[in-house]
């Protein structure tokens, strides 16, 4: 230790033992970054238009389809005399609650229901009246608080009852998986159907069909 604070006061010695702790420092440094993992293999986000296939795709139903999809049913719709040439818009409520999922695929049907019913609101331009059933204990709370006297009526008044519905969309996902043991392809058949039931009578106003099939190798997993 003495020998050190003696020669620790030259000049060039000094200079010496600054060097070596900086190359002590710059080691230790260095091993701590190239022991953390780095993934040098990622691949940067991309943006996918949602009407086309995407680099990640499979044989189900992908997002392409699904407005594929809703953009044909919509458009076969209010070409329907029975359901939009009406005197008076028919009620409608379009949801997920009578559609089913009877595939192989795990999907959230209200991908499917939700964009249907926007789009073709949108569309029909007053031709249908859209009703809700998803929110109905909102749409009560609000009416107990006009007829308790805690709110006003608001601007359109008040009702009677909540708007009956004159037709509810039903549908049914349904798949037909094939699998080759020896070469390890797959195939499946996916077909979605969908109907304008009316809610008095039972009868089946409108009916939709959407089909395709895709073979691959590697099938992907769906979340």
């Amino acid at each position: 230790m003495t020998f050190l604070y003696q020669f620790a006061d030259r000049p060039a010695l000094r200079a010496g033992l600054g060097i070596s702790a900086l190359f002590i420092i710059c080691g230790a440094f260095s091993g701590c970054v190239s022991s953390g993992v780095v993934n040098s293999s990622g691949v940067r986000a991309q943006t996918v238009d949602p009407s086309t296939a995407g680099p990640v795709s499979g044989v189900g139903i992908e997002g392409q389809d699904i407005v594929s999809m809703t953009d044909q049913m919509m458009r076969d719709m209010l070409s329907n005399a029975t359901v939009t040439q009406r005197p008076k818009p028919p009620r409608v409520v379009i949801d997920s609650q009578y559609f089913r999922n009877e595939g192989s695929q795990a999907i959230n049907r209200d991908i499917i229901t939700d964009r249907l019913r926007v789009n073709l609101n949108r569309a029909s331009q007053g031709r249908l009246a859209f009703v809700t059933r998803v929110n109905m204990n909102m749409v009560q709370d609000e009416r107990n608080l006009k007829r308790d006297g805690m709110t006003d009526v608001g601007t359109t008044g008040m009702t009677k009852a909540v708007m009956g519905a004159d037709y509810r969309l039903t549908g049914v996902i349904s798949t037909l998986d094939s699998r080759n043991p020896r070469t390890g392809m797959v195939q499946r058949y996916n077909q979605i159907s969908f109907e304008m039931v009316d809610l008095e009578s039972g009868e089946i106003v409108w009916s939709g069909l959407y089909e395709f099939a895709r073979a691959a190798a590697d099938d992907i997993v769906y979340r």
